[in-house]
């Protein structure tokens, strides 16, 4: 029975990333036999503007050496709006670099951003036209959106919440997206990202609302997951949503 070790570079104020995500790898212990420890690494952040984004960020590579320090066997950094403020095409030069702070520790670690693995994940289900919810201001939104259309994805609609602070996104019900996602469009849509945000909680709405849309529905965090446990080679699988990403969630 193989035992993995899951980091996480963590926002201060985040309290999503560490419950969703575990508990994708939590239901996949029931249908497979390698099981999953995690710790994090805290990065301080309290309001989601971009100046706060910025600045949290930097403390990034800190994160990434304390948990090289732990041999952790993947590390996922759980803030996409924090990548995708920083420019399009960021999350590359953020996985580079915080993989160059492991491999100057002397224990060379997979990364995963969640900027990176929504992006990534997007392609697996082969959306060419998406639409987003967030729980975002405005602007950031549009700065996720240029992101993602940059990467080639079309962004049909996008739904802000405009929640400055990141502990009452958290604080939301993921239920009430079950209400929200209907102020969209979805003609020609192809992916519905629920919650484009680790931090806004959209687990336990993911399936309900595919099963009355009818088309893929996904997270950031679903997608995080999924990069994380293709990173370490095992079966990206659950026993919530069965194959990750298959469009079967």
């Amino acid at each position: 029975m193989k035992k993995y070790r899951i980091g996480q570079i963590v926002p201060s104020s985040n309290v999503t990333m560490e419950t969703e995500i575990p508990a994708i790898f939590r239901s996949r212990e029931t249908i497979l036999p390698e099981r999953f420890t995690f710790h994090s690494s805290r990065m301080r952040m309290k309001k989601v503007t971009k100046e706060e984004l910025e600045a949290m960020d930097a403390m990034s590579l800190k994160c990434a050496q304390e948990l090289s320090d732990a041999h952790v066997d993947v590390m996922g950094y759980a803030c996409l709006v924090a990548i995708m403020s920083m420019g399009r095409g960021y999350h590359c030069v953020s996985e580079v670099n915080l993989h160059q702070e492991t491999v100057a520790n002397d224990f060379p670690t997979p990364i995963v951003t969640s900027a990176g693995a929504l992006i990534n994940g997007l392609k697996v289900l082969g959306a060419k036209q998406i639409s987003i919810i967030t729980p975002y201001m405005r602007p950031l939104t549009d700065m996720v959106v240029d992101y993602i259309e940059n990467q080639g994805i079309k962004v049909k609609q996008s739904i802000a919440l405009e929640i400055p602070d990141n502990l009452e996104v958290a604080a939301q019900n993921p239920m009430n997206l079950l209400e929200i996602y209907k102020q969209l469009d979805l003609t020609d849509v192809d992916v519905l990202v629920a919650s484009a945000c680790v931090q806004m909680p959209s687990l336990e709405a993911i399936d309900l609302i595919q099963a009355e849309c009818g088309i893929p529905v996904t997270s950031a965090a679903v997608c995080t997951t999924y990069e994380m446990m293709k990173k370490l080679g095992i079966e990206a699988k659950s026993a919530i949503g069965g194959e990750l990403l298959s469009g079967k969630y």
